[in-house]
C-alpha cells in the first residue's frame, strides 16, 4: 500500500489521539472525578478507540473493564450504556489510549489494498456494523475528534483553558511521537 496515504492516515488519527490525551492531561484532577460529564466522555472515547482498531471486534477485550446498564439503570451523566467498573484514573486512561496508538500503528503498518476491504463486522443484526477496514479507521477518527471537541468545551466552558490543536501526530505531544 502505499507509503503516503499510510503516513496522512497515522498523522491525523495521531493528532486526535494527540488531543484526547491532551484534554486528559490538562484537566484538573479535582474537576475529573467530579465532573463525571467529563470523566464518562474521555472513558467512553478511549473503549471505543481501542474496540473499533480490534479486528475483528468479537476479540476485543477492555483493558479497563466496563459492565453494561439499562437506560434506567445508568448515571444521566453516561455516554451511551458501557459504564466503567470504577473510576480509573487519568494516568490509566492515558496509558490505554497509548496502548491503541500502538494497535493503530500495527493496523496502519500491516495496511495492504487487499486488507483496506477487509470488513469490520460487529454481528448479524440489522443496525451492526459491518464497514471496511478504511471506512471503519475513518470512523473511529472521526468518533475520537466528536468526543475531544466535546471535552475541549467543556474544558473551555468551565476553566477558560483553550486547548492546543494538534495538524499532525506528534506536534503537541512530542512523547508520543510514533
Amino acid at each position: 500500500m502505499n507509503d503516503l496515504l499510510k503516513e496522512a492516515i497515522f498523522n491525523q488519527f495521531g493528532a486526535s489521539i494527540d488531543m484526547l490525551i491532551n484534554a486528559i492531561s490538562n484537566c484538573p484532577d479535582r474537576y475529573f472525578l467530579s465532573q463525571k460529564r467529563f470523566y464518562y466522555i474521555a472513558y467512553h472515547s478511549t473503549i471505543f478507540l481501542d474496540y473499533y482498531l480490534t479486528l475483528p471486534p468479537s476479540d476485543f477485550t477492555p483493558i479497563l473493564p466496563f459492565s453494561q446498564m439499562d437506560e434506567a439503570e445508568k448515571p444521566s451523566e453516561a455516554i451511551g450504556d458501557l459504564i466503567p467498573k470504577k473510576i480509573y484514573t487519568k494516568h490509566e486512561l492515558i496509558e490505554y489510549i497509548k496502548l491503541s496508538r500502538a494497535k493503530l500503528n500495527g493496523i496502519i503498518d500491516s495496511l495492504t489494498a487487499d486488507k483496506l476491504s477487509e470488513r469490520f463486522i460487529e454481528g448479524n443484526e440489522d443496525g451492526d456494523m459491518n464497514y471496511s477496514i478504511l471506512e471503519i479507521l475513518l470512523y473511529n477518527l472521526r468518533h475520537l475528534q466528536h468526543h475531544v471537541g466535546q471535552l475541549n468545551f467543556l474544558l473551555k466552558q468551565d476553566f477558560d483553558k483553550h486547548m492546543e490543536w494538534s495538524f499532525r501526530a506528534g506536534d503537541i505531544n512530542q512523547s508520543n511521537d510514533r
